[in-house]
């Protein structure tokens, strides 16, 4: 080539060349590692699920209120277990108003005392434990939305996936629509074909373009709805793997876990919580007492000149519950009537979780089958039927619409493949929800 276009280059200037090109890489390495990155490359890299899990599960808000709402709660356990602060008494007594001073009478003193109350029985014992089982139920309740925003998280992944790759099949079927307008132009060209078969390629065409405009908008849907949970993560693309969800545990099985499921013990604490309601509520009907110790001091003597004695005083004050039956009753009853709304709520929860666990456990074998259909079956033949529906029409022995359904009906079929495995993934993950399956 050299000796065509003229003559050959020096040495010096081709090694020169060569030795500033490794300078340069060198320089560019150097930038590449000491500078990251952008935020705007970071972004292009793809989004995988178990990525997106974390991301959701990492200080989730909802989540952490529940937590916050638990510590909350033991604090105030502790606070009610607790005697109440003492009172300080402080005063003088008998000071004669009308005549005289602080040694004038024999009475008059100046006291100094402390009041302690114990609360009625064991409410303290009982209202600490409300208190700590109240905070018990919010930590499961806490629990049981962390498995709600996993299931959320990876129903909105899988859906932003579906619906990139429908947008990929729909995108990479084009050229495809298009040799079929282009072999149909060319046929009517020569009279083989009417001019009703390049209208009808023409707005299949438009149809096409409609459709992708169509799913770029249920896509943009799907994103904001994973970016509820994780934030402008999901602006990235998503990644081409799904999870290898292919086999569950059998029913009874899974049906087995339901008592441990978050909400269920959730309802347990509720139920003990709602029980120590009871005791606390049956204990008020005993009297609440307090002890007064005090000191007096006094000055003066006595006519005999003896020093006037300063005065200890110790005084038992107890509660005399009796115009506290009504009440009483009235309060014991009212934390029966909850214990027992507790226990009926546990035993609904239950009853929506088996029922919820049935149906997505046929709806998985369900789409097991579809799935299995189309790969052994369906896709082969829809494929076959495009194939052998073009070859019919340039043979002249099909029609232009015959072949536009045939292709039509292979892309839908691909999506629908698509669109089952995407149904599967989310109702594994409504399975691992309610039976506890690990990540």
């Amino acid at each position: 080539m050299f000796l065509i276009c003229g003559r050959l280059p020096e040495l010096k200037y081709v090694r020169g060349a060569a030795a500033r090109r490794s300078a340069m890489l060198y320089i560019l390495f150097i930038l590449g590692t000491l500078f990251p990155p952008t935020a705007s490359a970071q972004q292009r890299v793809p989004l995988t699920l178990a990525e997106a899990e974390d991301l959701a599960l990492a200080a989730e808000p909802g989540q952490q209120a529940m937590k916050a709402r638990a510590a909350a709660l033991e604090a105030r356990a502790v606070v009610a277990g607790q005697l109440p602060d003492p009172m300080l008494r402080i005063g003088l007594n008998n000071f004669p108003v009308q005549s005289g001073g602080f040694r004038t009478e024999g009475m008059t003193n100046a006291a100094i005392g402390l009041r302690q109350a114990f609360p009625a029985g064991k409410t303290r014992a009982h209202g600490a434990r409300q208190l700590d089982l109240l905070a018990v139920e919010m930590s499961e309740n806490a629990d049981a939305r962390g498995r709600n925003v996993l299931t959320a998280t990876r129903t909105a992944w899988l859906d932003l996936y579906y619906w990139g790759q429908a947008h990929d099949l729909v995108a990479e079927s084009r050229p495809i629509f298009d040799d079929l307008a282009t072999v149909t132009r060319s046929l009517y060209s020569v009279g083989r074909k009417s001019q009703q078969d390049v209208l009808r390629a023409e707005l299949e065409l438009n149809r096409l373009q409609d459709r992708l405009i169509d799913i770029e908008r249920h896509r943009s849907v799907a994103q904001a709805a994973l970016g509820e949970w994780i934030g402008r993560d999901a602006a990235r693309p998503v990644a081409l793997k799904l999870p290898g969800w292919d086999q569950i545990p059998s029913l009874e099985s899974l049906e087995g876990r339901l008592p441990e499921h978050p909400a269920m013990r959730a309802a347990n604490a509720q139920i003990k919580a709602r029980s120590a309601g009871v005791d606390l509520a049956s204990e008020r009907s005993r009297p609440g007492w307090a002890v007064d110790v005090g000191y007096s001091y006094r000055e003066g003597q006595l006519t005999t000149a003896v020093p006037r004695s300063d005065f200890v005083s110790l005084v038992v004050t107890v509660d005399l519950p009796i115009f506290r039956k009504k009440s009483v009753d009235s309060t014991l009853s009212a934390a029966l009537q909850e214990r027992s709304a507790a226990m009926s709520a546990r035993e609904q929860a239950l009853r929506a979780l088996q029922s919820q666990l049935a149906a997505e456990y046929a709806r998985w074998h369900d789409l097991t089958r579809r799935l299995s259909l189309y790969e052994t079956r369906i896709l082969d033949q829809a494929k076959d039927h495009a194939e052998a529906s073009l070859l019919a029409y340039q043979s002249n022995r099909a029609d232009f619409a015959d072949v536009m359904r045939a292709s039509i009906d292979y892309l839908n079929t691909r999506i629908d493949h698509i669109r089952l495995k995407v149904e599967r993934a989310q109702s594994y993950a409504v399975l691992a929800n309610l039976g506890g399956l690990p990540r």
